[in-house]
């Protein structure tokens, strides 16, 4: 335990072995559950208990909620009109997303508790916290919108795609995508993770790494990056749109 309190001083575990050991538990009960459900597959199992375990020394059962809310509205919206996307060809594959997606998605929020353990600088709760809330905005946009509406608009130029193209969207999976990024931020709030007076920074960052992620999507996506790189940009703007908000709120 020393250790950990040597490696993130100001973090959740700090020097209890109790706290350790509740980490671990609810984090093995959480990803066999994910793999239960088909979240996750086999690899994306091994990575998602790493990043719950990571999350969850540095911002305790506090952060653990936030990512849980993440996973909840993935799942959620991806089985969402599944047969429908499966006739589109844009359904995801059943046995869940693998490890290079979960790392993509989650590897910048978890960097952000990480350094938020180690340094306790209230910024990197905030960048984590809108680096959750991106990937569910991300995710239910797009299963969302797959799922209610066969044409989208091309977010560069506007013109009609057919949903489910790289950088496409639409405006009822957008505003769904708003949703799910206030779903995460309010959990965030609500268990301690952020202060209240950071919710909208955390909300709108999120949903602001949402639209870079469709930007990004359609300008490089297939060209010069996969989607993983696509999503893990997403999830970096957001993180740094949410640290510049605390800043400029904080400093009022």
């Amino acid at each position: 335990m020393n250790v950990l309190q040597h490696l993130l001083p100001t973090g959740w575990v700090n020097n209890s072995a109790q706290r350790l050991l509740i980490a671990v538990v609810i984090t093995f009960a959480f990803t066999m559950l994910a793999r239960l459900l088909r979240g996750v597959s086999a690899t994306g199992a091994i990575a998602g208990s790493l990043i719950c375990l990571l999350i969850f020394v540095s911002t305790g059962p506090a952060g653990f909620a936030t990512l849980a809310s993440v996973f909840i509205l993935a799942w959620v919206s991806t089985r969402a009109g599944y047969s429908r996307k499966q006739r589109m060809g844009t359904a995801e594959k059943r046995d869940g997303r693998k490890a290079s997606q979960v790392l993509a998605n989650l590897g910048v929020a978890t960097t952000c508790a990480l350094l938020y353990g180690v340094s306790g600088y209230v910024a990197f709760l905030v960048a984590s916290a809108a680096a959750l809330a991106e990937p569910a905005a991300d995710t239910v946009s797009s299963e969302f919108g797959q799922s209610r509406s066969e044409v989208a608009r091309l977010i560069t130029t506007g013109e009609r795609v057919p949903a489910g193209t790289n950088g496409g969207v639409t405006l009822v999976g957008s505003s769904a995508g708003f949703v799910a990024a206030l779903l995460v931020g309010l959990v965030g709030a609500a268990g301690g993770l952020i202060a209240r007076e950071a919710l909208w920074a955390t909300v709108t960052a999120g949903t602001l790494g949402m639209i870079a992620d469709s930007y990004l999507g359609a300008m490089f996506e297939g060209r010069n990056l996969n989607n993983d790189a696509v999503n893990f940009l997403g999830t970096l703007c957001a993180a740094l749109a949410g640290a510049t908000g605390w800043h400029l709120t904080a400093g009022r």
